[in-house]
């Protein structure tokens, strides 16, 4: 096992001396806040952690030793999201001379949850100023277009090599509230309605996270984001779903890490990349992922 940080620093790829064809995408788990931000912000740190992933790599630590590429961002989720298009932004959001090439925002954006994230609830505008232009490109240029750059590569690999790859794009969620579609799921496995993966993965994991012993939900209330949608190509042999865990499963009520039920996740989720390596049609064999 090896691994890669691109020269921002704002990526990590962890690669796999007994690869397969499957690549973890963590995207929002980043606790690496740049000066440039802090200096930004309205608000402190502890606000712009709401918006992380918390922790949630920790379910992938041990990913990489079942034989997963597990691609990282490493700065935090308030740089910019990256499961989030570049055009994902409310006019309202950004400076005057930038609005019109965001013309038709969707619910999340209208919410201050773009590209990037500009307002959170019961804490209000994230940012000094609007957004503009000069700190727009900054920010995709630094984490959003590397994270995918990085991606693509990894993807790209997998497929040269085995014919085909496997995207798991992971994420950690809150409870579902009550009322809302999916309420009671502990786990959510997205494919954008059958768009981005093959029924075979979304078994896959779906049986996997049975295995879990808690409710699980397709496609409800998340049904894939920007990185399956961009990345997930199954006619291209491209299979991607975005798994979302209850952040209940694996932190304490003080949003800190449980190192036993992280441990039991982690493992899980290295049995999940093994199976996935292993499920895909006609795959063949595959090489030995290490235990």
């Amino acid at each position: 096992m090896y691994s890669s940080a691109l020269p921002s620093a704002a990526v990590a790829v962890h690669r796999s001396d007994a690869a397969t064809p499957v690549v973890v995408s963590v995207p929002h788990a980043g606790r690496v806040y740049p000066p440039e931000i802090l200096d930004a912000a309205r608000v402190g740190q502890d606000d712009l952690e709401r918006l992380e992933d918390r922790w949630c790599d920790r379910i992938a630590a041990r990913a990489t030793a079942a034989g997963a590429t597990v691609v990282e961002a490493c700065w935090a989720r308030a740089v910019a999201d990256c499961n989030r298009g570049e055009g994902q932004m409310a006019p309202g959001e950004v400076a005057p001379t930038m609005r019109t090439q965001f013309s038709a925002p969707g619910r999340k954006e209208r919410a201050g949850l773009g590209v990037v994230p500009t307002r959170l609830a019961d804490c209000g505008a994230l940012w000094e100023r609007p957004i503009d232009r000069a700190a727009f490109d900054w920010r995709l240029e630094q984490l959003h277009r590397p994270y995918h750059a990085a991606l693509a590569t990894a993807l790209a690999a997998a497929r040269h090599s085995f014919g085909h790859a496997v995207l798991i794009d992971l994420h950690s969620m809150p409870p579902i509230p009550l009322g809302q579609p999916g309420h009671g799921a502990r786990i959510v496995v997205g494919d954008h309605f059958g768009k981005t993966a093959g029924g075979w993965l979304v078994d896959v994991v779906k049986d996997a996270a049975r295995g879990l012993n808690v409710p699980v939900s397709l496609n409800l209330p998340y049904a894939g984001g920007h990185i399956v949608r961009t990345h997930g190509r199954p006619s291209d042999g491209v299979h991607a779903v975005q798994v979302e865990i209850d952040r209940s499963l694996y932190l304490t009520a003080e949003r800190q890490p449980d190192m036993r039920r992280c441990d039991d996740l982690a493992r899980w989720f290295a049995t999940l990349v093994i199976a996935a390596a292993r499920s895909f049609p006609d795959a063949g064999a595959l090489p030995q992922a290490a235990e």
